[in-house]
Formats: C-alpha cells, sequence, structure tokens
C-alpha cells in the first residue's frame, strides 16, 4: 500500500470511527474528514477536490431530499400520528399484539418514508400507550427493540426506504423493480422468523392480563386525539406525488433516459405546484440539509479512497482468500455486517459499495446488491447505535419517564437493546446469507 493510499484510509477509518463515538457531533466529524481526505488527496499526488466533487453521486442526493420532502409533507398532515391510534384500538390493548402490530406497521411504514419522520411521530403514542396500560421491563424492551428492528427491515425493502436501497438505485447498480422484487421477499422472510421467536420469547408474560384497564387506557387514548384530524391539503398531494413516483420508477422505460433522479425531480415538482404557498414554506423550513452534508462528506471520503485504488486492492485481498468463489461473498457478506454495526449503515454502504461492485462482475450482480443491503441492515439492528433510529428511541424514551409495573423507571438503553438487536442480527443476516447462498 503506498502511502497515498494509506493517508487516505486512514482518514477514512478514522473519521468513521470518530462519527460513531461522537453521534451529537457526527456533522462536524464527517465534514472535517472529507476536507482533510481531499487535502491528503491532492498533496500526495491523487485527484483534486474538483475531480473528487465529479465522482459525487448527486443523483443520490436529489432522491434523498426529494423523499425527505414527501416525508415532511405526510408528516405535518398527521396522518402517522392518527395511525398509530388505530393501530393502538386495533391491539384492544393487549401487550404481545400491540407489539406486533406496531412492528408490523412500522415495517410497512419504513417501506415508503424516512423512518426517523415515522418514528418521531408514532412513538409517543405507543410510549403513552404502554404507560396507561401499565408495562414491565421486558415487554417495554422486546416492543421498541422489534420496532427498531422492523424499522431496519422496512428500510431495505424497497429501492426508497433507506439510503443503502437509495444508493443502489441512484447510482444504476440495481433498477427500481429488480432491487423491491429480490429485497421485499427477502425482508418479510426475515420480519416472518423475528416475530416467531417474539412469539416464543413471550415477552408479555410477566404482565397481567387485565380488560378493564386496557379498556380505560384505549378510552383516554381516544379522548386525548378525538379532536385531531388529517390535513387533506397536506396528506391528498403527498401520496398522490408519492404514488406518481412509484409508478414512474416501476414503469418507465429505461430507452427514455428518464433516471431515478429525474422522476424524483419531477414528483417533487408536482407536490409543489399542487400546493405553492405551502410547499414553498414546508420545503424551506423542514428539508433536512445536515442529511445532505453528511453524505456528501461520505461520498467525498470515500472518493479519495477509491480514487488511490484502495478499494481495488481489498478486492484482490478478498479474491486471494483460500474460499471458494461463494465462501469469499459470504465472508464478504459477514464483514460488511459487522463494519455496520460499528460504524452505522450509510457510511458502511458508502464505503463497502465499490468493494460489492468488483465481486458483481464475477457473480449474478442482483444477489451480490440485495445481499449487501441486507448486511447492512443486519448491522444497523446489531447495536442501538448502528442506527439513527436507535439514539432517537433511547431519547423520546427517556422523556417518557414511564414506570413499570414494579414502579422501576422503564429503561431502554445500548444493554436493554443488545439481546433484541443481536437476534435481529442474526436473523436478518442469516437470511440474507441463504439467499444469496442459493442465488450464486
Amino acid at each position: 500500500m503506498t502511502g497515498h493510499q494509506l493517508a487516505t484510509t486512514l482518514a477514512l477509518v478514522a473519521t468513521l470511527v470518530a462519527q460513531a463515538m461522537l453521534p451529537g457531533w457526527r456533522l462536524l466529524v464527517v465534514t472535517t474528514g472529507a476536507l482533510a481526505s481531499m487535502v491528503l488527496s491532492a498533496v500526495l499526488g491523487g485527484v483534486g477536490a474538483q475531480a473528487l466533487f465529479a465522482q459525487v453521486p448527486w443523483d443520490v442526493l436529489v432522491i434523498v431530499v426529494v423523499l425527505g420532502l414527501f416525508s415532511e409533507f405526510l408528516a405535518a398532515s398527521r396522518a402517522f400520528g392518527l395511525l398509530a391510534v388505530r393501530a393502538a384500538n386495533l391491539s384492544g390493548g393487549r401487550p404481545l399484539r400491540l407489539t406486533v402490530i406496531f412492528v408490523v406497521s412500522m415495517y410497512a411504514v419504513s417501506g415508503v418514508v424516512n423512518n426517523l419522520t415515522a418514528l418521531l411521530l408514532v412513538l409517543p403514542v405507543l410510549l403513552s400507550l404502554l404507560k396507561l396500560l401499565g408495562t414491565s421491563q421486558r415487554h417495554l424492551t422486546w416492543t421498541l427493540g422489534a420496532v427498531l428492528v422492523a424499522c431496519n427491515l422496512g428500510g431495505a425493502a424497497t429501492p426508497i426506504g433507506d439510503f443503502p436501497a437509495i444508493l443502489l438505485l441512484g447510482r444504476g447498480a440495481m433498477t427500481f423493480t429488480d432491487y423491491l422484487t429480490r429485497a421485499l421477499p427477502q425482508t418479510l422472510v426475515a420480519l416472518g422468523l423475528f416475530l416467531g421467536v417474539v412469539f416464543v420469547a413471550r415477552p408479555q408474560r410477566d404482565l397481567p392480563q387485565s380488560p378493564v384497564n386496557a379498556s380505560l387506557a384505549l378510552t383516554t387514548m381516544r379522548a386525548l386525539y378525538r379532536n385531531v384530524r388529517v390535513d387533506r391539503r397536506l396528506v391528498v398531494p403527498g401520496a398522490l406525488g408519492l404514488l406518481a413516483m412509484l409508478a414512474g420508477w416501476l414503469l418507465l422505460p429505461a430507452s427514455w433516459g428518464l433516471g431515478p433522479d429525474v422522476v424524483a425531480w419531477a414528483g417533487a415538482a408536482l407536490v409543489l405546484w399542487s400546493l405553492p404557498s405551502l410547499g414553498e414554506s414546508l420545503t424551506r423550513r423542514r428539508v433536512d440539509v445536515e442529511a445532505v452534508l453528511f453524505l456528501l462528506s461520505l461520498f467525498l471520503l470515500v472518493g479519495a479512497v477509491r480514487a488511490a485504488g484502495t478499494f481495488e486492492l481489498a478486492g484482490q485481498a478478498l479474491a486471494s482468500l483460500p474460499l471458494s468463489p461463494k465462501g469469499q461473498v459470504l465472508v464478504f457478506l459477514v464483514i460488511a455486517a459487522v463494519l455496520t454495526g460499528l460504524f452505522s449503515a450509510g457510511p458502511g454502504m458508502a464505503a463497502l459499495l465499490d468493494v460489492a461492485q468488483g465481486l458483481a462482475q464475477h457473480h449474478p450482480p442482483e444477489a451480490i446488491y440485495v445481499g449487501l443491503a441486507m448486511s447492512v441492515c443486519a448491522g444497523s439492528s446489531l447495536f442501538l447505535t448502528a442506527a439513527t433510529s436507535g439514539p432517537l428511541t433511547q431519547s423520546l424514551t427517556e422523556r417518557a419517564a414511564l414506570r413499570t409495573r414494579s414502579d422501576a423507571p422503564g429503561r431502554f438503553g445500548f444493554f436493554e437493546f443488545a439481546p433484541v438487536g443481536l437476534l435481529g442480527f442474526i436473523v436478518i443476516l442469516g437470511t440474507g446469507l441463504a439467499f444469496v447462498w442459493a442465488s450464486l
């Protein structure tokens, strides 16, 4: 490895470690790391900053921003909060049914909108209901942990659910239909297996069943939300615009040259035209600039390492392992899952996709790319800090000030989540590896 390759690789690794250890300062860390990488690349004889910026997949950033805008439209309509109340009513106040219904609901929602936005609006309803019903530490841990795992699976189920899948779509590694038809069945299988273990674990076993208490809790929830109405001015254009984009991604012929970014751009224009004044206001106040800067910095970091040829060396090292070609792919996917658990999904996928592209030249590309997406999904479920939804859930739980049936404070932190996260990691990774093995 040359000095240029070593310096840019160390800058990438140091940045990934620092942003994982200091999540509150992650934007500062990655922008500083990107600056260091650009300087190192230029000074040590690599490509300059202009070339690195030219390699940034701007189409991916366009899709991320547009999907964030649609999430904000739907969030501002209060639709998520009312859906959460409907889910609570459907559960009948039964602890296990409550867990399963919210898990399945968050899986479905996370496939089409930003799961951070959905969690921010759904979790307060769930936590309020748990407070009214009374819960145990065991039931609280399994319910919130299972919801987080379901969010990760839902994000991996569709090409627009989370950044790793969006990156595959935006960079043209896979079409919308190819990804959906391969990833959706895998995530459904993983969700079914995960819920099967939840049934066996019986997280509600230390909770006494009280029909009267359940009825009172649900009545209180209905009273709290009886005056809340969905804002149709927002939910109708938001939902129709999202459906129009999905139709474009699914149906437009590739020969027309209208990529996923153009379809997303058209969807944004459509929803803004439907509500010019309100749409402009929401866009100015709610577009996630932090996410754009974070991803842009990641692309610059990874671009400097790519330009130095380090990913080619990594691919050669993988190919030199004394294993069969199938074995080399499985080792790569396991490593990808572990690295994602340590560094989180965005950095993990951005750094590993180049190695996956090398493997895709010798194996079915769909198996490699969807397998990588499943590995990243598994890694995101391993630790509470591996996905940004984890710290958010912990923060919302702390603010809720829950008390368990034994009058102890309800906790949801790193160690509480660890057993559920490890289960999710094993189930998701095992499912992904099985599908890849069958496809190679």
